[in-house]
C-alpha cells in the first residue's frame, strides 16, 4: 500500500522545518548497502504520532530523541514515531537491498569490463528505498549527503562536494529545501568530462565502457546544455538555485531522465553506440531541455500533491521542445512532437483513464494511481494545452505570470490554484475560466470543415475555445500548394472560410491547439492523393495523425490506410514523420486491426514502402529510418544476411550495432535457417550492453516451442533486471505468430499480476507494457475483462485497462471492414 492522499495531509499538517543528514556506504562486492539517517524536525502537536518510511530494512535499528525504539516499531515498510515533542530527532541505521529493476538503489555491472555502478532512482516514493524519510513531496527539506565508496569511484549527487580529506570518504554540502524524489547519488568509475560556463561547473558522466560514445557526443552536449542555460537563465527572473550542474547517463533508469537539482540523471541509451540518429539527437536535445526547466518548475517550486505533478511536466515538456527549437538550433522539434507524441495523446483521451491534464486532487488517492497519471495526457496532452494557453495569453504574459509564480513561492510548494492567480495577475485575463474549459474536463473536441454552398465553413464539437491558423490549399501541377493562411478564434459560433473556396482547406495546419481534425470529403480526396506534396512538414504530421484516428475510430480502412501510406510516406522528406506514421502503421494498424492471417501482408506492405523510399536515393534522415523500417518488417532472409555480412545495406549505409540487432531479430523472428547461430555469433563480437539485451530479444522471437518456454522462463520465472524483461517481451510477442504464442496469452493474465506485485511499481508498468502483441478477439477481450475482476497492482490494473480499450476499438474495426 502506497502513501494515500490523507495520510500525507495529515502529516504535512503536524510536521515542519525537516531536515536530513544521510550517510552511505556503498560496496561493490555486495548485495546490500548501509544507509544511516539522522531527521530532525517539529511537530505542531507534543505527544502526537507519525512514521518514517523505511522499504525492506534489515539489521534496523531506530532512536528517537534519544531513546531507542522496539523492533515492533518497524513493519517493513514504515517507522512509527510515538510520543513526539516539538522539536525532535530520529536516527535510522539499517542495511538495504540494491535493486535491478530501477526503484531505489540500483546496482548495474557492466558486462564489458565488469565495473560496477550504483545509483540511487528515487522518482515517486522511492527515497524510501535509500534512506528513512518522510516521503511525500510538500515536506521539502535540506538534505546533506556523506558517501562512503571505494577510492577509484567518483560519486556525485546534487549538493556542493566538499573535501573530508579521508579516503574513500565523500562529503555534499546540504541542499536547499527539495522533496524526497529528487535526492540522488551516482557513484563509480564515471568517464567525465567537465567544462566551466558562467562561473560554474559542469558536467557529462557515462560508464567507462561509453568514454568512446561519450566523447563522440561531447561538444554537442556542452553546447546544448550551454545554448538551454542561457536561454533559461535570461527569461527566468530567479537565479539558479543550486550548485554545480552535472548530468550523468546511467544504466536502469526508468524513467526517460530523473531532474535531480544540479545532478540529472539520463537513460544511457541516449548514448547509444555507433551514430546518433537525426531524430535521435534533437529528442536528446528535448529532453536536455525539459529536465533543465525543472530546476526552476519543480524543483525551486515543487507541486503540493502529485495531483499538480502535470503542471511541472506540461510545462516542462513544453519549454524543451520550445528551447530545443529555438535556443538549442534543432529546428523542426514541433513537427517531431505532433508526429510521434500527440497521437498517444489523442489515444489516451479515448480509454476509460482518461483525466483532465489536471486532475482533481481528490482523485488522486495515492501515490500508485498518481503514478499512473505520468502517461500522455500530463505530458503530451498537457504541453499542446500549454502551447494553446500560451497563444491565447501571448508569450509576454505568459512569461510574466511564470516569473511572479517562481518567485511568489521560492524554495516551497503549490498548487494549479496559485500558478493560475499568478498568470491571471500578470495578464488582466479570465485564466480560471480558461483553466476549467481546458484543464478540468477530459476528451478532446473535433474540428470540423464542411461545405456550404461551396464555402467551407469550419465549427467544433466540444465546448473549448480555440485560436488556430487554417490554411487553404491550391493543386498546381499535381501537388498542394498552400494559397493562404488564416487566423481564426473559434468558439461556439461557426467560421466561414470563403478563401477556401475550391481549394483544400486544412484547419489547425500549424498544430497550434489540442483537437482531432475532421477534413470535408473533397479535402480528404486530396490529402489521400497528394500528401506528401504538402510543404510543410507539420501540416503533413497533423494530416497523418487525422488520417490515423479514422482508423481508430472504424472510419477508414486498414487496408485504405496502409494503401495510403504505401502511395504517400516514400515521398516523405521529414525523417521524424516518416518514422511516426511507419511505427504507428506497424504497432496500431497491421498489429492490431488487421487479421492474425493478414498481418503478413500488412507487414510486406509497410517492407515495400520502406524499400520504395530507399530507392528514391532519399536524404539521409529519411533513408536510416527506411533502412530500419526494412529491417523489421521484411522476409526477405536473403537480402538481410547480405547487409549483415557486409555491414551495410544494398543502398551503401553503413551497420550501426542497434540496427545489426535488429536485423537479427528479424531472422529470427521469420524462422531463418542458421538464425540462432548468427545471433550466438554477434554476441561474442559484442560483449556491451545492447548485445546482452539483442541477444536476449532475437533469441526470445525464434518461431520455436522451446525458444518459447525458455524466453517465458527469463521473464518469470527468475529476477530479471528491468532492461532484460523488456527487451525479451519485445522479442517473445511477435503479431506474425499467432498459433505458436496463443496459449500463452492466458499464462500472461495469470502470472503478471504476482511478478508486478513482487517486483514494484515501475517494473509492474514493465509487466504491463508486455501485454500481448497479436491479433485478439472478442475471446480474448472476455478473458482480461475476468483477468480484471481479480485483485491485481494499481499499476498494473490501469496497463490493462488502457490495452484492453485499445484491443476493444481494434475488435471493431476488423468487424466493421472485415
Amino acid at each position: 500500500m502506497t502513501l494515500t492522499l490523507s495520510e500525507a495531509r495529515g502529516r504535512a499538517a503536524l510536521l515542519a522545518d525537516v531536515g536530513y543528514e544521510v550517510h552511505l556506504t556503498l560496496a561493490a562486492d555486495q548485495d546490500t548497502f548501509e544507509s544511516t539517517s539522522v531527521v530532525r524536525f517539529t511537530c505542531s502537536q507534543a505527544g502526537a504520532s507519525c512514521f518514517l518510511e523505511l522499504a525492506d530494512g534489515a539489521e534496523v535499528e531506530v532512536t528517537l530523541n534519544g531513546r531507542q525504539l522496539p523492533t515492533a516499531a518497524y513493519d517493513g515498510r514504515r517507522i512509527t514515531l510515538p510520543e513526539l515533542a516539538l522539536t525532535n530527532e530520529a536516527r535510522v541505521s539499517a542495511r538495504l537491498p540494491y535493486v535491478t529493476n530501477g526503484d531505489g538503489m540500483h546496482r548495474f555491472v557492466d558486462p564489458v569490463d565488469g565495473e560496477t555502478y550504483v545509483s540511487a532512482y528515487c522518482g515517486m516514493d522511492n527515497a524510501q528505498r535509500v534512506f528513512a524519510c518522510f516521503d511525500q513531496p510538500d515536506l521539502k527539506a535540506p538534505i546533506a549527503l556523506d558517501v562512503t565508496a571505494d577510492e577509484r569511484w567518483t560519486v556525485l549527487a546534487s549538493g556542493r562536494r566538499l573535501d573530508p580529506q579521508i579516503p574513500g570518504r565523500r562529503l555534499f554540502a546540504a541542499t536547499p529545501p527539495i522533496p524526497t524524489y529528487l535526492f540522488v547519488v551516482c557513484a563509480g568509475p564515471w568517464h567525465s568530462t567537465v567544462f566551466e560556463h558562467s562561473g560554474r561547473s559542469f558536467g557529462w558522466h557515462a560508464r567507462r565502457s561509453l568514454v568512446t560514445e561519450l566523447e563522440r557526443d561531447a561538444e554537442e552536449l556542452r553546447r546544448v546544455t550551454v545554448a538551454c542555460w542561457d536561454y533559461y537563465t535570461t527569461i527566468f527572473e530567479e537565479p539558479y538555485a543550486f550548485d554545480d550542474y552535472h548530468q550523468v547517463f546511467v544504466p536502469g533508469l526508468n524513467w526517460g531522465a530523473q531532474e535531480n537539482p544540479g545532478c540529472v540523471t539520463y537513460r544511457d541509451e541516449m548514448l547509444p553506440p555507433g551514430r546518433v540518429s537525426d531524430q535521435a539527437r534533437p529528442r536528446r536535445a528535448m529532453v536536455i531541455a525539459h529536465e533543465m526547466a525543472h530546476m526552476w518548475f519543480g524543483n525551486l517550486v515543487t507541486a503540493r500533491w502529485f495531483d499538480d505533478s502535470w503542471l511541472s511536466e506540461s510545462f516542462a515538456d513544453y519549454m524543451g521542445f520550445l528551447v530545443a527549437d529555438r535556443a538549442a538550433g534543432f529546428r523542426d522539434t514541433w513537427v517531431d512532437f505532433d508526429a510521434a507524441f500527440l497521437p498517444m495523446a489523442y489515444d489516451a483521451d479515448e480509454r476509460r483513464s482518461t483525466h483532465p491534464v489536471a486532475p482533481h486532487t481528490e482523485g488522486v488517492t495515492d501515490i500508485d494511481t498518481a503514478y499512473g497519471n505520468f502517461d500522455s495526457l500530463s505530458y503530451a496532452k498537457g504541453n499542446a494545452v500549454v502551447r494553446q494557453l500560451v497563444t491565447w495569453l501571448g508569450e509576454e504574459g505568459f512569461l510574466a505570470g511564470v516569473n511572479g509564480y517562481l518567485t511568489r513561492h521560492r524554495f516551497g510548494t503549490a498548487s494549479l490554484t496559485e500558478f493560475v492567480s499568478a498568470l491571471g495577475d500578470a495578464s488582466g485575463r479570465d485564466v480560471a475560466g480558461w483553466v476549467d474549459a481546458w484543464l478540468r474536463t477530459t476528451g478532446f473536441d473535433t474540428l470540423v470543415v464542411a461545405r456550404e454552398a461551396g464555402v467551407p465553413v469550419l465549427s467544433r464539437t466540444g465546448s473549448r475555445s480555440h485560436r488556430l491558423r487554417v490554411t487553404s490549399y491550391d493543386v498546381v501541377d499535381g501537388a498542394l500548394r498552400p494559397a493562404s493562411t488564416r487566423a481564426v478564434d473559434l468558439g461556439d459560433d461557426p467560421v466561414s472560410l470563403p478563401e477556401g473556396r475550391d481549394r483544400v482547406v486544412v484547419a489547425n495546419s500549424h498544430g497550434d491547439t489540442f483537437a482531432r481534425l475532421r477534413l470535408d470529403d473533397s479535402s480528404v480526396t486530396a490529402v489521400k492523393a497528394r500528401l506528401a506534396t504538402v510543404p510543410d512538414p507539420m501540416t503533413r504530421a497533423v494530416l497523418w495523425t487525422a488520417l490515423g484516428g479514422l482508423v481508430r475510430g472504424a472510419e477508414l480502412a486498414p487496408w485504405d490506410y496502409l494503401d495510403i501510406v504505401g502511395s504517400q510516406l516514400p515521398g516523405e522528406e521529414h525523417g521524424s514523420v516518416f518514422e511516426a506514421v511507419l511505427e504507428r502503421a506497424r504497432r496500431h494498424v497491421v498489429t492490431r486491426c488487421l487479421p492474425a492471417d493478414h498481418v503478413a501482408s500488412g507487414l510486406d506492405m509497410l517492407a515495400a514502402t520502406c524499400r520504395g523510399a530507399l530507392d528514391r536515393a532519399p536524404a539521409l534522415t529519411v533513408a536510416l529510418v527506411a533502412v530500419r523500417g526494412l529491417a523489421s518488417t521484411s522476409r526477405d532472409a536473403a537480402l538481410l544476411r547480405c547487409w549483415l555480412a557486409d555491414d551495410s545495406t544494398d543502398t551503401g549505409i553503413a551497420l550501426d550495432p542497434r540496427l545489426r540487432w535488429d536485423i537479427l531479430r528479424r531472422l529470427a523472428e521469420i524462422g531463418a535457417s542458421g538464425a540462432s547461430d548468427l545471433v550466438e555469433a554477434e554476441r561474442r563480437c559484442d560483449p556491451s550492453v545492447a548485445g546482452e539485451l539483442g541477444t536476449a530479444r532475437a533469441l526470445a522471437a525464434l518461431p520455436e516451442a522451446a525458444a518459447k518456454a525458455s524466453a517465458w522462463d527469463a521473464m518469470f520465472g527468475g529476477e530479471p533486471s528491468n532492461r532484460l524483461f523488456a527487451e525479451t517481451a519485445q522479442g517473445f510477442w511477435s503479431a506474425e505468430q499467432h498459433d505458436l504464442l496463443a496459449p500463452y496469452v492466458d499464462r500472461y493474465l495469470a502470472e503478471a499480476p504476482a511478478l508486478a506485485a513482487r517486483r514494484g511499481q515501475s517494473f509492474s508498468l514493465i509487466v504491463g507494457q508486455a501485454f500481448p502483441t497479436i491479433p485478439m478477439g472478442t475471446d480474448d477481450l472476455a478473458r482480461l475483462d475476468g483477468a480484471l475482476l481479480s485483485d491485481i497492482p494499481t499499476v498494473l490494473r490501469r496497463a490493462w485497462e488502457d490495452r484492453r480499450d485499445d484491443l476493444a476499438l481494434a475488435v471493431a474495426v476488423r468487424q466493421r471492414f472485415d
